[in-house]
């Protein structure tokens, strides 16, 4: 196969990706669970290892995710102290809910009774607290890179800086110019890991020094909600690149589907948006460069 032909199956492959997330949405979405809307762990207790369920399940959690912990355990104020440390100057606490039993005889009917009250306390992330003797981080999950997702990466051109950090929240900066993730084994997959930082990497294009498109952060704009669009319809045609598109294609049509819902399902929308996230691609995988070099191949041959 030449290199002409290979060309052709890549863009060939674009529509391709564009087509079946259209046709996946028109049959109907699934659930869709993005890495970073998922909690790092199970939350649970740094001293007892009680894990926290219930409505607490969600209370840590949204607090873990919108202050950007890296540790699933929690302690009160005492267990901080016991442990040698103490909570930072300012840092504030979440409250843990908690039914407790109260056991009573029955006037009327002399039974014993249970009567349930709502109680609480207070507690705060590790990453709140310093000096503690003990601490138990979420363990990391088995990882492995993807050689080819890795090499998308990698070739970028004029690339934005790529900071790792504990944040389970993946975003673009586009005041830093910096591309925003969670480390890769603490994503929930590779596969995700991978799709996620393409999304990044295709918002990284839209920055006023590559191909300088609106980039509003007002969730209440059409701009904003088709940005997205784009950035997740590139993440399926370089996830396609890397191999991995069968892995995340239901997850990206129903993302798209979230989004195209307010953009009032305009077909002719999505398929713009699947225009721009071409353009995109082409740009993150360097396509003229690479055209430009096979021309110059065939001069020489």
């Amino acid at each position: 196969m030449n290199n002409e032909s290979t060309n052709k199956k890549d863009f060939d492959l674009y529509e391709t990706v564009t087509n079946r997330i259209i046709e996946l949405l028109e049959a109907g979405t699934v659930p869709w669970k993005h890495f970073a809307n998922r909690p790092l762990t199970q939350p649970r207790n740094a001293v007892t290892k009680r894990e926290y369920n219930g409505i607490n399940y969600f209370f840590l959690n949204i607090t873990a995710f919108t202050k950007g912990y890296s540790s699933n355990e929690w302690l009160t104020y005492k267990q901080a102290a016991n442990l040698g440390g103490n909570v930072k100057k300012g840092e504030k606490s979440e409250i843990v809910v908690f039914w407790k039993f109260l056991e009573k005889i029955d006037k009327e009917t002399g039974e014993q009774k249970r009567i349930p009250m709502l109680r609480y306390f207070r507690v705060f992330n590790v990453d709140q607290c310093e000096g503690l003797k003990v601490r138990n981080m979420p363990e990391a999950r088995d990882s492995q890179a993807i050689d080819a997702a890795e090499a998308i990466i990698a070739g970028m051109p004029n690339p934005p800086k790529i900071v790792i950090d504990n944040s389970p929240r993946a975003y673009f900066d586009p005041q830093t110019d910096a591309v925003h993730m969670l480390a890769r084994e603490r994503c929930k997959t590779d596969e995700q890991y991978y799709s996620s930082i393409f999304h990044e990497l295709v918002h990284a294009t839209g920055h006023v020094s590559r191909l300088d498109r609106v980039l509003s952060t007002d969730k209440s704009t059409t701009s904003y909600w088709f940005e997205e669009l784009i950035a997740e319809m590139g993440a399926a045609m370089l996830s396609a690149h890397a191999g991995i598109f069968q892995e995340i294609e239901e997850n990206a049509a129903a993302y798209c589907a979230a989004w195209i819902e307010r953009l009032k399902t305009d077909k002719h929308m999505l398929v713009k948006a699947g225009g721009r996230s071409r353009k995109a691609v082409e740009y993150i995988l360097d396509i003229k460069a690479a055209e430009a070099a096979e021309g110059e191949t065939a001069k020489a041959a």
